[in-house]
């Protein structure tokens, strides 16, 4: 397996990122070893809050979020999902799987040894984090899904995540900063660098043109049965869970109904609407997210 790693001077100065980098080896599935780059800040010994961030960005996607967890008194851990931030970069399409995904950060959860979990999870970090949770439920207390889901290919994929889908296929070149700006509506230059900064060149994008066509939207999926067997332990799971999509989500619009009807521990929680946000509702409305989340586990 052909590695790249982000040199770390990309990562210098960017605006509201003052976090202290931290690394965890996981075994790649070939043989070799993977940099797990991850933030983790806050208490030891508190709660934890895991914020796990999806397609195309990486763990700053949080920063607006974590300064807030933190003053609450809750350890804040945020890792980039190989591929993206800090992590390292397979170099072939082919190396990257959603079975693979799921591998690489569990035994990153398991070297890290977290427990006492919230998990606050969006887009791809749901396709993932759902099944860290599920898989290891007893290192999770609560879960938050923000315009985040677990397909599994039974129903019928929405046009805009096919749009998105076909787009990011055929796309010549795949501008990270540009697709987040684009979806939030105009962000500073700085910030649209900063999510620029993990990609050096197009050879170093390889998981984010991946990532799309790893969501299942048939039946017969790869991904499907391990997704299936996920739900079946969502479905009988008691311990409080939490909707907080935005009102602005072509993609995952409608997507909260699932959670709230098919999750035991759904029931009778404060779910929330973010309001005047898009899918990266954490970039667009991070402060108001975190504070339904730190409430969320106050109650």
């Amino acid at each position: 397996m052909k590695v790249l790693r982000t040199p770390d001077e990309r990562f210098e100065g960017l605006p509201d990122w003052n976090f202290e980098p931290r690394y965890q080896n996981v075994p790649s599935g070939e043989g070799e070893s993977l940099r797990v780059g991850y933030v983790d800040e806050g208490p030891r010994d508190a709660e934890v809050v895991l914020c796990m961030h999806g397609e195309p960005t990486w763990s700053y996607l949080y920063r607006k979020m974590i300064p807030i967890f933190t003053q609450a008194g809750l350890r804040t851990v945020a890792p980039d999902l190989i591929g993206f931030g800090r992590s390292d970069k397979p170099a072939n399409r082919e190396d990257y799987t959603y079975q693979r995904h799921v591998d690489w950060m569990t035994a990153w959860l398991e070297a890290v040894d977290l427990e006492r979990i919230t998990l606050v999870c969006q887009d791809w970090g749901s396709l993932i984090g759902l099944r860290l949770a599920a898989e290891n439920s007893d290192r999770f207390s609560r879960i938050v899904v923000a315009n985040g889901g677990l397909p599994t290919g039974d129903g019928e994929p929405n046009e805009a995540f096919m749009n998105w889908r076909k787009f990011s296929q055929e796309v010549p070149k795949f501008e990270v900063g540009g697709l987040i700006n684009g979806a939030c509506g105009g962000l500073p230059d700085d910030t649209v660098a900063a999510y620029d900064a993990p990609f050096p060149d197009d050879s170093f994008k390889e998981g984010a043109r991946q990532f799309p066509i790893l969501v299942p939207i048939s039946a017969d999926d790869p991904a499907a049965p391990a997704n299936r067997k996920a739900w079946e332990v969502l479905r009988r799971w008691e311990k409080p869970l939490l909707t907080a999509f935005s009102d602005g989500d072509p993609i995952t619009a409608g997507g909260e109904r699932v959670f709230q009807e098919q999750v035991p521990g759904a029931k009778g929680q404060p779910h929330t609407t973010i309001e005047n946000a898009g899918h990266f509702l954490q970039e667009m409305q991070g402060e108001q997210l975190a504070s339904v989340v730190v409430a969320f586990i106050g109650g």
